[in-house]
């Protein structure tokens, strides 16, 4: 047994022997490499100390030519940074007594020129520029110069020196490494037949281990179907847990606010009954609760990415031009406003409304976080973000962005209030001064533009937060003129309200008629053709969207096709439906979202009417 495995131990031995004198010379060899690296990278720091001096002489001499301080940029960046490149050099200066004795000239030489460059400039400064440019041309600064450049010149034949010493014996490493892989080829071939022997009783081996490996895979395949079901119903919890949080943040406000409605009603009621007419306040209030609550559902549609935009081409630039006296209104006197605007900013497609609004909603939090003093800065910039951050951040696109970013002086954030930020409802103001809806619709209309937004913040540094909205391409869309017709004095239209709740339809009906129109009124699609056909001269179609049998839009397409010309006006409280796309209102299409005032109503009546 002992001589059967006596040439299965030899070969080995040889094997070993040659592995290991191949691994010996190999390691010399990624040595002799390693060292002829760290040459050239010393010579690029001593080539980087005299780009240095050379900058540092230029702006000198740029300043004495033209008397311009910015000349003199390039000498003070320089200066500065000699000191730390001369650091690095001497970090990396092998203890070699040649090298050390130039790298000594080097420093020399670097001295008297700093001086020279630092007594002209002053000189210069005190006005005598004539014994200023006297001192330039005595030639002490080229003099250092060249001092400078022939002592590198001699450490670079040194180090070029050193680098053949090591290539010849790198070219010696090579032929014994070619005669070591001879002889470990040599030493395979001897050993493969006793590996084919052994290949086939091992095999048995093999198999017996692999039906091993498969069992275990299903154990663990098991496993992880097990793992994967419990952390499915962790999220269905953790959606339940937002749900309910958004559930009872919308609860706490309506009703908030509909206790006010209600209370306002039946005490404006009340006083009605007793003959009393001093119910302007309480109708008063009713409206704000009202209007409030209508706010809040537009937030909360926001959040969802479902409300209506109608996105145009945007010039970011001019908008937070147009928007600077509402902004120091809003913000106050506390408040110093500072815009740093990008040249040659692109362009976007976008909701310039909903922009103006995402940044007032980011200027007011900035000034909260403030508590009414303090710097707030909008920057815009042009941005690109690659894929290595869209593989970190979900649902970024890689591309070109137009970023606005807005940075306050306030508290500032802890790393878990930046991740609960965008959550509806949260938020860390004192009650009554805040909804906890606003970062929330900010972040809704980003990602329903195809955008991205991002907090950066530490406790007590401010914080600043960029929004990327997608760059335009393509030529930009001229407004369309719009022809109006300034002739009409009085209302004389005729109207007909397609409504099938008959509470808001009754509403809608007695509101246009307060406005002097004359309205019929129908309670689906078609009843709404039936009058349509009856009635000559009607001059626009208010339909609602969501209708069971015939929906707003298949109305208005078969009105038009048998009336040409007929001013249409959509109008609900759910945008998802047959004129808003992707959260895009439909090309031509006249909209205004439920719930409106009389004011927004007439506006959009007369600017639909009056529209050729």
């Amino acid at each position: 047994m002992r001589l059967q495995s006596l040439p299965l131990v030899a070969g080995f031995a040889v094997l070993a022997l040659i592995v290991g004198t191949r691994a010996v010379l190999v390691e010399s060899q990624r040595a002799n490499r390693a060292a002829a690296r760290e040459t050239i990278e010393y010579q690029e720091q001593l080539s980087g100390l005299l780009s240095l001096a050379q900058e540092a002489q230029s702006g000198q001499r740029g300043y004495l030519l033209t008397g311009e301080k910015s000349y003199l940029e390039p000498y003070r960046k320089a200066v500065e940074a000699i000191p730390g490149q001369l650091a690095r050099v001497d970090s990396a200066t092998a203890p070699d007594d040649q090298i050390a004795q130039q790298i000594g000239h080097i420093k020399d030489a670097l001295s008297q020129q700093q001086a020279d460059l630092a007594e002209t400039i002053a000189l210069y400064e005190r006005g005598d520029a004539a014994q200023a440019l006297q001192l330039v041309r005595s030639g002490h600064g080229k003099a250092a110069m060249d001092e400078m450049r022939g002592s590198m010149d001699t450490i670079r034949r040194i180090g070029a020196a050193a680098v053949a010493a090591r290539d010849e014996h790198t070219d010696r490493v090579e032929a014994w490494l070619r005669i070591g892989s001879l002889a470990a080829l040599l030493a395979i071939f001897l050993l493969a037949a006793y590996t084919i022997r052994q290949s086939r009783r091992r095999f048995h081996e093999v198999v017996v281990a692999q039906q091993e490996l498969m069992r275990k895979n299903i154990e663990l395949g098991n496993e992880i179907q097990t793992r994967e079901k419990a952390e499915s119903q962790m999220r269905q919890m953790q959606k339940m847990e937002a749900v309910g949080q958004l559930t009872g943040g919308i609860a706490h406000d309506f009703n908030n606010m509909l206790a006010v409605i209600l209370s306002a009603m039946n005490l404006a009621q009340r006083k009605l009954k007793r003959g009393e007419h001093d119910i302007e306040k309480l109708v008063e209030a009713a409206t704000d609760a009202a209007s409030r609550a209508a706010d809040l559902t537009s937030r909360l549609l926001a959040f969802s990415r479902l409300q209506p935009l109608a996105p145009q081409v945007v010039d970011i630039n001019g908008l937070l031009t147009g928007m600077s006296d509402l902004l120091r209104r809003t913000l106050g006197e506390g408040i110093r406003i500072e815009t740093v605007l990008a040249g040659g900013l692109w362009k976007t497609r976008a909701d310039p409304s909903q922009i103006e609004n995402a940044i007032l909603n980011l200027a007011v939090n900035s000034r909260d976080a403030m508590d009414n003093e303090g710097k707030l800065t909008i920057e815009t910039v042009n941005s690109h973000l690659d894929d290595g951050y869209a593989s970190t951040h979900a649902e970024v696109t890689p591309g070109q962005y137009v970023m606005i970013a807005v940075t306050d002086t306030g508290a500032g954030m802890s790393p878990e209030t930046i991740a609960r930020a965008f959550e509806p409802f949260f938020t860390t103001k004192p009650v009554n001064k805040g909804t906890g809806l606003g970062l929330s619709q900010v972040f809704g209309f980003v990602k329903q533009s195809g955008g991205h937004v991002k907090i950066y913040s530490e406790p007590g540094e401010g914080t600043t937060i960029k929004v990327y909205l997608p760059r335009f391409f393509g030529a930009e869309e001229p407004a369309t003129p719009v022809g109006r017709d300034k002739s009409t004095a009085k209302v004389t239209e005729t109207i007909l309200v397609v409504e099938d709740d008959a509470r808001v339809r009754a509403s809608t009906t007695d509101i246009m008629r307060e406005l002097g129109y004359i309205v019929i009124h129908a309670g689906s699609g078609p009843e709404a053709l039936q009058k349509l056909a009856a009635t000559p001269g009607i001059a626009l179609l208010f339909t609602d969207i969501v209708m069971p049998v015939m929906n707003g839009r298949k109305l208005a397409e078969e009105a038009l096709a048998r009336q040409p010309g007929l001013k249409v006006v959509f109008t609900t409280g759910f945008t998802r439906n047959a004129v808003v796309h992707n959260g895009v209102l439909d090309h031509d299409v006249h909209f205004l979202a439920k719930p409106f005032t009389i004011e927004q109503l007439a506006a959009k009546l007369r600017d639909v009417l009056d529209t050729k």
